[in-house]
């Protein structure tokens, strides 16, 4: 019984060791998974963090992706405007250069229109210059002219009314002497003038007229035409422009008449 007993105590410790040794195992290894566990837990809270943030950071990146979808969209149909803005300015520009090319064109045309102006201008300035000298050399022969009517007035101012006689000696101061013809005078410059007679005192081809030795006193008036006869023969006809006391001014009517007038033609007045 003691032995029996003996060996049920042995196993009763070898039992209790196998137990506490169990146990003991089962503590250190309950303690590891614990340690595990909190291990696992902190790595847990740790990608949680990361998953958190990495959310953040993706809900960011979608947000900046949006915006910047939306900036590129405007940037786009900025781009289309500014396209379009390009081609309306390029075709701006193409017709600014064809506007400019035309002006250049223009301006050329101008600066040779003016340069044939300025030529032109000149010419008539010669001309003037030359017209001006003509003029006077022309008043210079009209107050020649009007000094031989003065003194051709002076010498017929006892000449009988009807009847005028220029002896063929009158001086005219160095002048050429006129025979004037007998001139047949109606009274009255209003009454109607038949055959007035007289003949040609000076002719001035260079600006196409004549004088003739017939005046407002001898019932000539500015329009009377006067028929120019050298020789008896027929040469042309003239007109009167301008009317002195005893001689007048007439222009010629014909063209070729200028070359065949002279002096001391006889001329007759048409009839009215």
């Amino acid at each position: 019984m003691l032995g029996q007993g003996k060996v049920t105590t042995i196993v009763f410790i070898v039992l209790i060791t196998i137990s506490l040794a169990f146990a003991g195992s089962v503590v250190f290894l309950f303690q590891k998974e614990r340690l595990r566990t909190i291990e696992l837990e902190e790595s847990l809270k740790d990608l949680t963090k990361k998953q958190t943030f990495t959310e953040e950071e993706l809900s960011k990146s979608r947000r900046l992706i949006t915006d910047l979808q939306s900036r590129l969209d405007e940037s786009k149909s900025e781009i289309k405007i500014l396209t379009a803005d390009l081609e309306l300015q390029k075709k701006e520009a193409q017709e600014a250069q064809s506007k400019m090319e035309q002006l250049n064109i223009d301006l050329a045309q101008q600066q040779q229109f003016r340069q044939d102006l300025e030529s032109k201008f000149s010419l008539a300035q010669e001309d003037l210059r030359t017209a001006m000298a003509k003029i006077k050399e022309l008043d210079s022969e009209k107050e020649a002219l009007e000094s031989k009517v003065k003194e051709l007035e002076a010498k017929t101012q006892e000449v009988e009314l009807g009847k005028i006689i220029v002896s063929p000696d009158v001086d005219l101061t160095g002048a050429k002497h006129y025979e004037l013809p007998e001139v047949s005078v109606m009274p009255t410059r209003g009454q109607q003038i038949l055959g007035l007679q007289g003949k040609v005192l000076v002719v001035n081809k260079e600006y196409n007229f004549v004088v003739i030795n017939l005046g407002a006193k001898d019932g000539v008036d500015v329009g009377d035409e006067f028929s120019v006869f050298d020789n008896n023969t027929l040469i042309g006809d003239v007109k009167v422009e301008k009317v002195h006391d005893s001689m007048a001014a007439a222009g010629f009517l014909t063209a070729e008449l200028k070359n065949n007038i002279s002096e001391g033609n006889k001329v007759v007045q048409k009839v009215r």
